[in-house]
């Protein structure tokens, strides 16, 4: 036998108190929900930017590190292509002036050749000058050096040049042109002779490897 309530209108009432209160609980779970999305969206959006800015901030140092291995590398470049040039630049410059002090050493040697002569050893003496000639200057000395060597011996003669002067007066690629100063000391037979200042016009050519005197002008 069914048990019907004693209050219809009580049963009524709270059977709408359950669906309201069954009504709400849905709303307030749907809205938790809701604000747990939110919460979890606005924390991944933050997360999101981070990690966006942090790629483009890697990508930035990767970009700059590359720019600056890019620069590095033109510059030891650039310096290493100017090292270079000013090394082969200071090599020249030594060739150069080691050619011109060759010169000059020549021509100091062929003046105190010139000046040199002892009667006792003039074939040798003769000979040095050969040996350091070259072209029309030793063509010319070789034909004249027999009549030479015989008044040397005649005379008696003896003389001593000291260069006193030399400088380099031009030069043109393997030849030069130098002057200089000599004092020579003599004496013959009949006693010695007051000394006496002797400037040359000497010019000095590369024949291979080895500078000569290749001709030689008195001047005042």
């Amino acid at each position: 036998m069914a048990i019907e309530p004693d209050n219809p209108d009580a049963s009524e009432k709270l059977a709408e108190s359950t669906d309201i209160d069954h009504d709400d609980n849905r709303d307030e779970v749907d809205e938790a929900i809701g604000d747990v999305d939110e919460a979890d969206e606005d924390e991944s959006q933050p997360a999101g930017r981070l990690s966006r800015w942090r790629n483009r901030a890697t990508g930035r140092r990767l970009s700059h590190v590359g720019q600056a291995l890019v620069a590095s590398g033109v510059i030891v470049a650039t310096l290493t292509g100017l090292a270079g040039w000013l090394g082969y630049r200071a090599y020249e410059k030594h060739e150069a002036q080691a050619q011109r002090d060759l010169f000059v050493q020549v021509a100091r040697q062929g003046a105190v050749n010139l000046t040199s002569i002892n009667y006792t050893e003039v074939d040798a003496d003769v000979q040095r000058i050969l040996d350091t000639a070259t072209g029309a200057f030793r063509d010319d000395f070789e034909q004249r050096s027999k009549p030479f060597i015989e008044v040397v011996k005649a005379a008696q003669s003896k003389s001593e040049g000291t260069v006193t002067d030399a400088g380099l007066e031009s030069q043109r690629g393997d030849s030069a042109q130098v002057l200089v100063a000599v004092a020579v000391k003599s004496r013959t037979a009949g006693g010695e002779e007051a000394p006496r200042e002797w400037r040359m016009r000497i010019e000095v050519q590369s024949v291979g490897d080895e500078p000569k005197v290749s001709s030689v002008v008195f001047v005042p």
